[in-house]
């Protein structure tokens, strides 16, 4: 059996390489070559060729034929076109910014994300309403088209934000290079309640096996995938600087001036939840984590720890790259802030519930005239 991976060298590529070669598979790995690892085993083949054009993606193909494609890199939906005859079964990845609201949480009503947000979500509708995410629904509808007219049998997955070995940017970096250069305050929009739904990238390629395990269970779906346990920013930010031996104190502020902590949220998106529902894979295919959320965040942390990436370049080409200055004032303002509403004087009311406790039976009503 002959199987493709259009990526592979990204966080859940040297998973669902190893994974495909454990089932026996002869893998083949299509990417441009520019970033390569040591999680790949020698005896995968590399096609290297750009897989965001049709060109390169009909030249790398050429006379091959594959029992199995999986596509995480590139422009899938041409990805997915030129496989047309070279496969009888494809498996691809997108995201989620296809979700009205995902990325313009004002355009729904009530403004936000269901929660949790099932793969029937209402979809972006055009260019003009949100570009980069038309595209990934024009990503959707071609993989699930191909199935649909009978070229392959297809499976799409929207991937939540992905974390663990070989992230290329860290979100979890920017937390520990705060621990790293010990500042104890740190700043989450709204008190850091908001909940992004991450995937450990183990977790995330055992996803996308099952779906390989389970054509005819997952044939024609799409399906969101993230770690059964999600965590609040606060949390994730807590759980991250607890594997370090650190602990912060966290400052609330409204989202619309948390500029600094905006980097915590994809594509620099609101506060607002960002929770998928997974009850449809668990359902089908029997997904469940193989790594508990904590544990995960811990091998992710000692993974950073020893590979320390750059984020593209910012902590080495900016001066003050994580804003500590704008940070500072902003604490400053807060700290202010809540020393003022705390000078408010209120009268506490009592918390009890409104259910009668007669302390002896045949009384109309209790003690509390309830």
């Amino acid at each position: 059996m002959k199987a493709l991976v259009v990526g592979g060298t990204g966080p859940t590529g040297p998973y669902l390489v190893n994974g495909l070669l454990a089932r026996g598979y002869e893998v083949a790995i299509l990417h441009r070559g520019t970033h390569e690892i040591d999680e790949i085993p020698p005896e995968v083949e590399h096609i290297h060729v750009d897989p965001h054009f049709r060109e390169t993606i009909d030249e790398g193909l050429k006379g091959r034929q594959f029992d199995l494609a999986i596509a995480t890199y590139g422009r899938i939906r041409i990805v997915a076109e030129a496989l047309i005859g070279k496969t009888p079964r494809l498996v691809a990845v997108g995201g989620t910014p296809s979700m009205r609201g995902m990325v313009k949480p004002e355009d729904n009503f009530p403004i936000g994300m269901p929660i949790p947000a099932p793969e029937t979500t209402q979809r972006i509708e055009s260019k003009e309403e949100l570009d980069f995410g038309y595209l990934i629904r024009q990503t959707e509808d071609v993989v699930l088209k191909g199935h649909a007219d009978g070229h392959y049998n297809s499976t799409m997955f929207r991937y939540p934000l992905v974390y663990g070995p070989n992230e290329i940017s860290s979100f979890e970096w920017l937390i520990m290079k705060r621990v790293q250069d010990r500042r104890r305050e740190l700043i989450l929009p709204d008190g850091g309640l908001t909940i992004v739904s991450r995937g450990y990238a183990e977790n995330m390629a055992h996803a996308v096996l099952l779906a390989v395990d389970q054509p005819e269970n997952s044939a024609g779906k799409l399906y969101h995938c993230a770690d059964e346990q999600q965590l609040t920013l606060g949390q994730w930010a807590q759980v991250i600087a607890r594997h370090m031996d650190w602990a912060f104190d966290i400052y609330g502020v409204p989202d619309e001036v948390a500029y600094t902590a905006r980097e915590y949220l994809p594509i620099g998106t609101s506060a607002n939840h960002q929770m998928m529902d997974i009850s449809q894979i668990k359902a089908d295919l029997g997904y469940r984590d193989i790594v508990p959320t904590v544990e995960a965040h811990r091998r992710t942390v000692n993974w950073l720890l020893a590979h320390k990436p750059d984020n593209d370049g910012k902590f080495t080409r900016r001066e003050d790259p994580l804003q500590y200055a704008v940070e500072d004032q902003l604490i400053a303002i807060q700290k202010q802030a809540l020393e003022q509403m705390r000078a408010i004087e209120y009268r506490k009311k009592s918390t009890r519930h409104s259910y009668a406790h007669p302390k002896q039976p045949g009384l109309g009503k209790d003690h509390r005239a309830r």
